[in-house]
């Protein structure tokens, strides 16, 4: 496999720095292709696999760190009054036009990065020529009453250790942890181990937690965040990019979950990995970026 490379930098935000990573060469002749993170708060690691459509079809590929992430500028001190969708939609506009791409780009967003990218796609941004929703939620309430879905059918046992530490506010206990680790296994990667990049992106959210917690909450089946009453469901018909929905069979992003991609973007695309959760990125690695070169090819 040939050396692709790679360059690094920080793009002006405000007065804070967004930083980002170009795997390939922007000049390729096709569109370039911006990968978003989850979360809110995740960073690019669990998601660098992406990457590897540069070597599959000659595209960049651009990772960024989202402000308050990874790599990007670190604010533990704002609270939730700053963490907004449109603080990231700005964020967004700006790395597109510091990297010269505003006029032609394709987007792909995982979990958040995926409500982001439709936040972005209804407005319908000139450039955006291809979209990728990658395992995201229409609305949140629908997310909660899945997620908690699923936990009912998690063994008894743990189901009553994760209520007790809840009831008890001891959330960070090891006990918790754990059995909080019994869902994510099966519904958000079910690779065990977890890979490297995985497990790194979820170290660095234990160190600075401060976008998850603020707009999130403590854990995926527990949202009581700024963006639990979210939801984009009747904007969708505003897409006017072309649009792939992926999904995988025992994904916390149900059927239930992405439906409203798949009926109300006109002419959505929908894909289910059937050995995957939430990140068939990882769990089905060649066959998802596969699927997704090819579906960009045709748009390029």
């Amino acid at each position: 496999m040939p050396d692709i490379a790679s360059r690094e930098g920080f793009s002006p935000f405000r007065e804070y720095r967004t930083w980002y990573r170009v795997t390939g060469t922007l000049s390729s002749g096709r569109l370039p292709l911006v990968v978003a993170h989850g979360g809110p708060g995740c960073t690019h690691d669990y998601v660098d696999s992406f990457k590897g459509i540069t070597e599959i079809d000659g595209r960049a590929v651009i990772h960024y760190d989202q402000l308050g992430n990874g790599n990007s500028t670190r604010l533990p001190e704002k609270g939730e009054d700053f963490w907004t969708v449109p603080l990231f939609l700005e964020e967004l506009d700006c790395l597109l036009k510091h990297l010269g791409i505003q006029d032609r780009y394709a987007f792909l967003g995982q979990s958040w990065g995926g409500m982001l990218g439709a936040e972005h796609a209804v407005r319908r941004p000139g450039g955006l020529k291809a979209l990728v929703i990658a395992n995201s939620p229409a609305n949140m309430k629908t997310w909660v009453a899945e997620a908690n879905r699923l936990r009912e059918e998690l063994p008894a046992e743990v189901q009553a250790t994760l209520l007790r530490h809840e009831q008890a506010g001891t959330i960070t206990d090891p006990e918790y942890v754990a059995a909080s680790r019994v869902f994510y296994d099966r519904h958000v990667c079910r690779v065990v181990p977890w890979p490297e990049e995985v497990a790194r992106t979820f170290a660095i959210m234990d160190e600075d937690n401060t976008v998850y917690r603020n707009m999130n909450g403590p854990t995926e089946f527990h949202v009581i965040g700024t963006m639990k009453d979210w939801t984009i469901e009747d904007r969708l018909p505003s897409i006017a990019a072309p649009t792939l929905l992926i999904s995988g069979r025992f994904d916390e992003a149900t059927p239930e979950v992405v439906r409203p991609y798949v009926e109300r973007v006109p002419g959505c695309r929908w894909v289910v990995f059937e050995q995957s959760s939430h990140m068939p990125h990882v769990e089905e690695k060649a066959l998802c970026l596969t699927v997704i070169s090819d579906f960009l090819k045709e748009h390029d």
